[in-house]
């Protein structure tokens, strides 16, 4: 008898122990409470945010340089991105037997000349009729515009800079034959001490923007209309503000656009023609609701946000974003001032969840993220 207690106290001591770890695994997986969430009030912020269209940088007077009659270029006397003046010579073109020709023409009225005084005192005289001296004088007059035409191209030899400005590529050099049928320019002068800088909306957009604008026209609408910054090809900001000038009055029928001109001041020559950039157009959202990107999460196309309830449940709600700026939406429908919301760690909630908030200040969540890289 003694050799079967053994057995037995040792299995009731298996099954004490058992039990006992089960309860402490059940103590264990209890459930500990509603986790914290940090959480904020929705308040309302004027903040300004930006359209940005693709655009291209035009001087104000862009003068192509072409030749008026035919000719090998003698000299080239500017470089490329050289400053010049209106008037100053830029190329000059073989004219030898321009003016060989111009010799003769020359020679040419001067015996219409002596043709013309020989017959004016016959006539005077009635030796002659007066339609003969007439005749004399159509031939001398005949003789005087060939010869100032030929003035003329000698002169189309000189190639002088038609604008102030400065110099842009040259195409063609000493001892190329050119002519005015030439598909390209000898070169182009341009003024950019101003710049242009064009873009383009499409219709819709277009729409919006002019309706929303100040003013009871078009035009009344375009002298209030906010200066416009340019960002250039490095990503960088245009150190002057711009203003928009004009504004197609027709729809591109090819692109269903409306063209706009912006012109920015250009007194440190940074810009030149074919830059190429962004303009950004402001436009400024007064006492709007905004609520951090972060508070956020999208769901089948729409924006979510979880709100906290009265008795501290955060509850999915769907919100109307107007506009993105910077790290913010601009809300027009599913919150208002005054609301708290979950303002991090959404995408660890499930449905309506309890929570334990903690009151985080609105700023401390939205402040702009810092770009470590660009």
């Amino acid at each position: 008898m003694k050799t079967i207690k053994t057995p037995l106290i040792a299995v009731f001591a298996s099954i004490t122990l058992y039990v006992s770890c089960g309860n402490n695994d059940q103590k264990q997986q209890a459930p500990q409470g509603p986790m914290p969430f940090q959480v904020t009030t929705v308040p309302q912020k004027t903040v300004t945010g930006f359209t940005s269209y693709p655009t291209r940088i035009e001087g104000v007077n862009n003068s192509e340089v072409r030749a008026k009659i035919s000719g090998y270029i003698t000299a080239v006397l500017v470089d490329e991105g050289q400053q010049v003046k209106k008037g100053q010579t830029l190329f000059k073109l073989e004219t030898q037997s321009l003016s060989q020709d111009a010799a003769a023409a020359k020679a040419t009225v001067n015996a219409a000349q002596v043709e013309v005084e020989k017959l004016k005192p016959l006539v005077e005289k009635n030796i002659i009729s007066n339609v003969q001296l007439e005749t004399a004088k159509a031939k001398l007059q005949q003789a005087k515009s060939a010869y100032n035409s030929i003035g003329a191209n000698i002169d189309y030899g000189t190639i002088k800079s038609p604008v102030d400005g400065y110099v842009g590529a040259i195409r063609l050099r000493k001892g190329t034959l050119v002519s005015p049928s030439n598909p390209e320019p000898l070169t182009t002068v341009s003024d950019i001490s101003n710049v242009y800088a064009y873009f383009s909306m499409n219709e819709s957009d277009y729409l919006d923007f002019i309706q929303n604008s100040e003013g009871k026209d078009v035009p009344s609408k375009i002298k209030n209309l906010p200066k416009v910054t340019l960002v250039l090809a490095n990503g960088t900001d245009y150190d002057a503000e711009g203003t928009i000038e004009t504004i197609n009055s027709q729809v591109n029928v090819n692109t269903g656009s409306i063209s706009f001109r912006a012109v920015f001041d250009n007194a440190n020559r940074l810009l030149t023609n074919g830059n190429s950039g962004k303009i950004k157009i402001p436009k400024t959202y007064k006492d709007a609701v905004v609520v951090p990107k972060e508070a956020t999460y999208e769901q089948q196309g729409s924006t979510y946000v979880y709100k906290l309830t009265e008795n501290n449940m955060a509850v999915a709600s769907r919100i109307n974003v107007l506009a993105d700026v910077d790290n913010l939406f601009v809300v027009s429908e599913g919150l208002k001032p005054g609301d708290k919301i979950v303002a991090k760690g959404v995408a660890k909630l499930r449905g309506d969840t309890p929570i334990k908030p903690m009151e985080v200040t609105f700023d401390s969540i939205a402040k702009p993220i810092e770009r470590v890289f660009r």
